[in-house]
């Protein structure tokens, strides 16, 4: 059983709740957030190399370039922080071990601990690849909540070698801000009643999905703690931010009634971005960039079987100037060949030529399920599009059994970073999912 030291304050969960452990109205929502998740898993699958060091995983290993994509609790401990330069890193910690991050073995452990918490509930929603959210209020055959988050959190320990951390409350909001109560290998309890002493001394910008810049909007209404906003006048939120301002209210006060919702959303859009290791001004190496971006946001937009309405590239030049610009394609499309055109016009047209240019994107927008378009065939070409998806089709099966780079045009063959696009070991995000919108949680 759970001690008082493995709980935030010592509190159990529920009281008036009977002997069920559960409230008579209410919900009971777990949020699992996995501790350091990518130096974790490294330190799980090799810990003869690993275990007890400080570690960091970051790009460019070999040549100690880029920042740290994330840092274990040791080197958090002498100051390593993510987002951090890699040499500067260094600097704090001579002894750091730098990893070179492994997403397709981020993405099976993802899976996996997931699935832990499927056996517990049916009610399992994925918000990044490292957190979920889990309701449990009809779990009582497998005993009173805290039973529940302990045997989760101890069979993720055991069968994976993972640590986390879990927030137990009645709502999502709650059961977030609780599993950042105690790291690592906490498990949290905040109740709606615990709000005013808990929550409410803390700064505004400490509340989950309080930004930066609201909080410094906040600062200049005179609200300063969360308590000052959960007894702020509706109205002068409401003037300064809109039906933003009542969120603003509710969540200050702990109250959220947003569902735990299992489906697997249809993407609202798919993008990848890449930033260059040097200035670059030829437009044909831009369009280059281009082009493999295009291959694999086409790639994954197939996969989820979706067609893209819109083509939005985004820009950012060496001071950091950032612009997105969109057009909206004749048709609704899946072929990486008009995406990349589009790219190529939008740039062209966009862009001053011979302007430095450090990173580039492309986000497909518009998406819409292709079993459910009506898709529109052009006049001049539409004897092409049959062969066109059965080309896709070829295509994507070949690359499926053999690899990304199986088949490549020849202007896809190049040794700057989108290259690397292709490569899912090297590339990807906590937030990019498809790796369970692809195959539920309950399929093998």
């Amino acid at each position: 059983m759970l001690g008082e030291d493995d709980i935030a304050g010592g509190v159990p969960f529920v009281t008036n709740a009977g002997s069920s452990g559960y409230p008579v109205n209410g919900r009971v929502i777990l949020h699992i957030d996995m501790n350091a998740f990518y130096c974790s898993v490294h330190e799980a699958v090799e810990p003869e190399l690993y275990k007890g060091k400080p570690l960091a995983v970051a790009g460019s290993v070999e040549l100690r370039k880029g920042i740290v994509v994330t840092c274990s609790y040791k080197a958090r401990a002498v100051g390593v922080k993510t987002g951090m330069l890699v040499k500067q890193a260094l600097r704090l910690c001579p002894d750091l071990v730098l990893i070179r991050p492994d997403f397709d073995l981020y993405r099976q452990f993802s899976r996996r601990f997931m699935k832990i918490a499927y056996e517990y509930s049916p009610l399992v929603e994925a918000v990044s690849i490292d957190e979920c959210y889990v309701d449990i209020t009809g779990s009582k055959i497998f005993g009173v909540p805290l039973d529940i988050a302990q045997a989760i959190q101890l069979r993720i320990r055991e069968e994976l070698g993972l640590p986390c951390s879990i927030g137990v409350a009645p709502n999502k909001l709650l059961a977030k801000m609780a599993s950042d109560m105690k790291k690592p290998n906490g498990i949290s309890v905040l109740r709606k009643r615990d709000v005013p002493h808990v929550l409410w001394p803390r700064p505004c910008a400490e509340l989950f999905g309080i930004g930066r810049k609201t909080a410094e909007k906040l600062k200049k209404l005179q609200i300063h703690t969360l308590g000052q906003l959960a007894k702020a006048d509706e109205r002068l939120l409401t003037d300064r931010f809109g039906v933003y301002g009542a969120h603003l209210l509710l969540a200050a006060n702990g109250e959220d009634d947003s569902p735990v919702n299992p489906e697997r959303e249809q993407s609202k859009s798919i993008g990848h971005t890449t930033t260059l290791p040097v200035n670059v001004k030829d437009k044909h190496d831009i369009h280059r960039v281009f082009l493999n971006l295009s291959d694999q946001v086409g790639r994954r937009l197939r996969k989820q079987g979706l067609l893209a309405h819109t083509v939005q590239i985004t820009i950012r030049d060496p001071d950091m100037k950032t612009i997105t610009r969109a057009s909206k394609l004749p048709h609704a499309s899946e072929n990486a060949d008009e995406f990349y055109k589009a790219a190529c016009k939008l740039f062209d047209t966009q862009w001053q030529t011979g302007e430095p240019v450090r990173l580039l994107g492309i986000t497909l927008q518009n998406l819409e399920a292709k079993r459910e378009a009506a898709v529109q065939l052009d006049l001049f070409d539409y004897e092409k599009q049959p062969l066109k998806e059965k080309l896709n089709k070829a295509m994507d099966a070949l690359r499926d059994k053999y690899g990304e780079s199986v088949i490549l045009t020849a202007g896809m063959l190049s040794d700057d970073p989108s290259a690397l696009i292709r490569n899912g070991k090297v590339r990807g995000t906590s937030l990019q999912m498809d790796h369970l919108k692809l195959k539920g949680l309950e399929e093998e």
